[in-house]
C-alpha cells in the first residue's frame, strides 16, 4: 500500500507522489514534451515509462494487481505530471477515467467494470470515446447508433471526436443510442476493441495539447460483445452509477491537470521574477511592488485549487453523499480550475516578459495548452446553469 489515511479519511503525509513520479522521470517527460509539441507526435516513451511505474493501474485495487490508490492520490499525481507535460497528463487522464469509474462503481458494490481493472493491471490502455461534434447532451444523449446483435452485444456506428490516446489504445469505451429494442430508447455504454470497423483519422493538428493525439474516431459497425456491454440506461439526466462515476472522475481529474498547469506557470513566473533585473533600479523584478502584487495574486488563485480537488476526491473515496449537489460541485471545481489556470498563465507571461512570446519558451506552450480546458465538459455555460439550478431550482416550465 502506497498511502495511509488519517482517522478522518484524508491522505496523510506518508503518501509521497515522488515515489511513483520521481523527479528524474518527471524531467525526462518535461524534456520530451517540447519535442512532441513541436512535431505533433504522441509521447510513446512517456507512456512506456509511466506503465512501468504502475501509473496506469494506480486506481486498480491491489487484489487485482494495481497500486490501490484513491482518487485523492490520483489527483495529486496528475497535478504533478501536468507540471511536466500537460498533454501527456491529459491523454493519460482518459485512461484513468475508466479505471476511476471502475473503482467508484466497485466501491459502491457494482463490479461491472472488473475487466477494466484486470486489463489495466495487465497493461491495456483504455480510451474515452464519448465526445461527439455538436452533442451538447454529452452523457445524456448520443448521435451514435447502438444496434443490438443476436448474441447480446451491440454494434456501434457513429463518429467520436477528441479521442485521446488514439495511436495506442487497446479498448475504447463508447456510448450510443439504442432505438430498436422493445424498451428503447436506451443509452448503451460498452467497450470495443481495435478492428477494421474502427477508423482513426489522422486529423490532430491543433493549437495546443498536441501530444494527446486526440483524433477523430469513426465507428463503422464496431461490435462490443455481450460481456463488454456494461450499462443500458434511460436517456437524459439521471443518477445512474455509470453516469455518476464518469462525471465524478472526469471532472476531478480534468481539474487536476489544469491545476498542474497553473502550478507550473506560477513556478516559472517566480523563476523569471527572480532572474530578471530592472535597468531602472538595478534590483531583481522580485523586488518590484507591481510584480510582487501580480505573483501574489497568482499564488492566491492557485492555492485555492488543490484543497478543493482534495476535498471532493476524498468525499468520493469515502462514499460521502452530496445528493443532488454533486453535479454542481463537480462542474464547479472543473470550471474554477480551468478559468484560474488560464488566468495564472496569462499573468505568468506578463511577469516573464517578451521572452515568453517565443515558441521555444515553456510558457508559450502552457499558454496554448491551457486553452483546451474550455472545450471539455462541463463548459462555462453548463457549469453556470448547473450551479444556478442547484441554488435557485430548475427553470419553471
Amino acid at each position: 500500500m502506497l498511502r495511509d489515511r488519517a482517522d478522518n479519511g484524508t491522505v496523510t503525509d506518508t503518501f509521497d507522489p515522488a515515489r511513483i513520479l520521481p523527479d528524474d522521470l518527471l524531467e525526462r517527460i518535461r524534456e520530451r514534451a517540447v519535442v512532441h509539441d513541436r512535431e505533433n507526435t504522441f509521447p510513446e516513451a512517456d507512456l512506456r515509462e509511466l506503465r512501468e511505474a504502475g501509473y496506469l493501474s494506480m486506481l486498480v485495487p491491489e487484489d487485482r494487481g494495481g497500486l490501490g490508490l484513491g482518487l485523492v492520490e490520483a489527483s495529486v499525481l496528475q497535478q504533478r505530471l501536468a507540471t511536466a507535460a500537460p498533454a501527456t497528463a491529459l491523454a493519460i487522464n482518459m485512461h484513468l477515467v475508466w479505471t476511476g469509474v471502475a473503482k467508484v462503481l466497485r466501491d459502491r458494490g457494482i463490479d461491472d467494470l472488473a475487466f477494466v481493472q484486470d486489463g489495466a493491471a495487465a497493461g491495456e490502455v483504455f480510451a474515452f470515446g464519448i465526445s461527439e461534434a455538436g452533442n451538447d447532451l454529452v452523457l445524456f444523449g448520443s448521435g451514435t447508433d447502438a444496434a443490438p446483435t443476436a448474441d447480446g452485444g451491440y454494434s456501434f456506428t457513429g463518429t467520436k471526436i477528441f479521442t485521446s490516446l488514439s495511436p495506442v489504445w487497446t479498448q475504447l469505451g463508447v456510448h450510443g443510442l439504442d432505438t430498436t429494442s422493445p424498451d428503447a430508447p436506451k443509452m448503451v455504454y460498452a467497450f470495443v476493441a481495435r478492428s477494421d470497423a474502427v477508423v482513426t483519422r489522422d486529423d490532430w493538428d491543433t493549437l495546443g495539447m498536441r501530444g494527446t493525439q486526440s483524433r477523430t474516431t469513426e465507428l463503422r459497425g464496431a461490435v462490443a460483445p455481450a460481456d463488454r456491454v456494461v450499462r443500458r440506461v434511460d436517456p437524459g439526466p439521471q443518477p445512474d452509477p455509470i453516469v455518476f462515476g464518469i462525471f465524478i472522475v472526469f471532472e476531478i481529474l480534468l481539474g487536476s491537470v489544469y491545476t498542474g498547469i497553473a502550478r507550473r506557470a506560477l513556478d516559472l513566473a517566480v523563476e523569471a521574477a527572480s532572474a530578471r533585473r530592472s535597468k531602472k533600479t538595478g534590483k531583481a523584478y522580485s523586488q518590484d511592488p507591481d510584480i510582487r502584487w501580480r505573483v501574489g495574486a497568482m499564488a492566491l488563485e492557485y492555492e485555492a485549487l488543490p484543497p478543493q480537488l482534495a476535498a471532493l476526491a476524498h468525499d468520493v473515496d469515502e462514499l460521502v453523499d452530496h445528493g443532488g449537489k454533486w453535479f454542481s460541485l463537480l462542474s464547479g471545481v472543473k470550471h474554477r480550475a480551468v478559468v484560474s489556470a488560464k488566468h495564472v498563465v496569462d499573468e505568468a507571461i506578463l511577469v516573464a516578459g517578451g521572452s515568453s512570446y517565443f515558441a521555444s519558451n515553456e510558457l508559450s506552450r502552457l499558454y496554448r495548452d491551457v486553452l483546451a480546458g474550455m472545450f471539455h465538459p462541463s463548459d462555462p455555460e453548463s457549469a453556470h446553469g448547473t450551479a444556478a439550478s442547484a441554488w435557485l431550482g430548475p427553470i419553471e416550465a
